[in-house]
């Protein structure tokens, strides 16, 4: 998907690839389970209508779409700051365990 000017769906996971990679989105459903790739990132959904799937792939094709951004927390180190979380949390308890976790 890096390299494409568009993608259209109906995946939930593609319009998060989509906006993580700052490709433009076009979604065709009445709604999506991911929000936030609309409201900051580079989704539009537009639904199953002809009319309005041609008219968005158009103003994509002309303009290059919605740039959005990359939603914060969207950096690849979820794994690295819940270790974190985790080392914290147990030394805050007295654990043992706590040096196993780092």
């Amino acid at each position: 998907m890096k390299p494409a000017r568009l993608v259209l769906t109906d995946s939930g996971g593609i319009q998060e690839e989509t906006t993580a990679l700052g490709v433009p989105c076009i979604t065709l459903r009445e709604n999506t389970e991911r929000p936030i790739t609309v409201s900051s990132g580079t989704n539009t959904i537009v639904g199953t209508d002809p009319d309005r799937i041609m008219g968005s792939f158009e103003e994509v094709m002309n303009t290059g779409g919605k740039a959005g951004r990359v939603p914060e927390y969207w950096d690849g180190k979820a794994a690295e700051r819940i270790t974190i979380l985790l080392r914290d949390w147990l030394s805050s308890r007295g654990s043992s365990d706590s040096k196993s976790v780092a």
